[in-house]
C-alpha cells in the first residue's frame, strides 16, 4: 500500500497557516507529499523547502485571479497537487489543518484494512475547529469530512475544496452511497480561524474576493468594515480541555486567549444559538 499526501498552499507566511506542523502531522503515514505552491512572494515557497523531507515534492503553480467564484479556484489548485499523486490513497490536508499523533495507527489501519476494498472510494474524518485561540472550538461547524480518498482517477475535489466528487456521476462522496466511505478512526484539528484578528482580516478578505469577486454580500461587507476581525460567537464557543498535536507545541505555547468567556451554560447568547441552530456538542 503507497499513501500520497496532498496540499496546495500560497501566502501561508503573510496570512500564518501552520502549513509546516500541518505537513510534518501527516508525513509519518505517507510515502510521499506533494504541495502546490501557488505563486506568491511572501516565503512560502522557502518556507516549505525548509522542511527538508526527501518525500516532499513541490509544485509550483500560477493562480487564475480571474477565477473568483465560489471558491472555485481552491478545488482547482487542489487538483493539481491530486494529478501528481502516485499512490494507492490520497490523503489531502489542507494548509490549516493538523493531525493528531495518536490517530496516526488507526489512521493507516483504516488505509490498510480497506485498500482492498474498491467499493471504498474515501474515509471520513471528524472535525474539531479552533476559532479565536486554541482553546475554543465551534460545535456548529461541519463535525465531519473526507480527507482520504482512494487515487484512481474517480475522485477529485469539487467546489471550495472542502470536499470531493466522482468525477463520472458528479456526485459529492460525503453524500453519496454509505458504501462509499469507511470511518478513518482519525481527528483533524482545524486551525483556520485562530489568527491575529488583524490577519484574520486581511485573510478574510482574500476569501471574499475568491468566493464573490466585486459582488460582496451585505453581511460580508459589514464584517469587513471593521479595523480587526470580531469573532462575534466567542462567548458561546465550547472549551476544548483536549491536547493539541504535538506538532502545534512551541504555537500554543505563544499563544493567549482572545478573550474572557464564562461558562457557556451560563450565557443567554448560548440558548439562543441552540434554538436557531440546535445543540451541538
Amino acid at each position: 500500500m503507497k499513501v500520497s499526501g496532498f496540499t496546495f498552499c500560497r501566502n501561508a507566511v503573510k496570512y500564518d497557516y501552520p502549513i509546516v506542523e500541518s505537513i510534518c502531522s501527516a508525513l509519518p503515514v505517507c510515502d510521499e507529499f506533494i504541495v502546490n505552491v501557488g505563486r506568491c512572494e511572501d516565503g512560502t515557497l522557502d518556507l516549505i523547502r525548509s522542511i527538508r523531507d526527501p518525500r516532499i515534492r513541490i509544485v509550483e503553480s500560477v493562480w487564475d485571479e480571474a477565477l473568483r467564484k465560489d471558491g472555485l479556484i481552491y478545488s482547482q489548485q487542489t487538483n493539481i497537487a491530486l494529478s501528481h499523486c502516485t499512490g494507492d490513497w490520497g490523503l489531502y490536508i489542507q494548509a490549516d489543518e493538523v493531525l493528531h499523533e495518536e490517530d496516526l495507527p488507526a489512521l493507516r489501519q483504516a488505509m490498510a484494512d480497506h485498500v482492498g476494498h474498491p467499493d471504498i472510494k474515501g474515509l471520513l474524518f471528524r472535525y474539531l475547529h479552533f476559532v479565536a485561540d486554541y482553546w475554543s472550538t465551534n460545535p456548529w461547524f461541519y463535525h465531519k469530512a473526507v480527507r482520504v480518498i482512494r487515487n484512481n482517477g474517480e475522485v477529485e475535489s469539487c467546489g471550495d475544496a472542502v470536499g470531493f466528487h466522482v468525477k463520472t456521476a458528479r456526485q459529492y462522496l460525503q453524500s453519496g452511497p454509505p458504501q462509499w466511505l469507511a470511518h478513518s478512526g482519525a481527528r483533524m484539528f482545524h486551525y483556520g480561524w485562530v489568527k491575529d484578528p488583524r490577519v484574520m482580516l486581511e485573510k478574510k478578505r482574500e476569501q471574499v474576493a475568491v468566493y464573490h469577486g466585486d459582488q460582496v454580500p451585505a453581511a460580508e461587507a459589514r464584517q469587513l468594515a471593521h479595523e480587526t476581525f470580531q469573532f462575534e460567537d466567542y462567548a458561546v464557543l465550547k472549551e476544548f480541555r483536549g491536547r493539541h498535536p504535538a506538532v502545534m507545541a512551541d504555537r500554543i505555547r505563544r499563544a493567549s486567549r482572545w478573550g474572557r468567556r464564562r461558562n457557556r451554560w451560563l450565557t443567554p447568547a448560548f440558548y439562543r444559538n441552540v434554538l436557531t441552530r440546535g445543540f451541538r456538542g
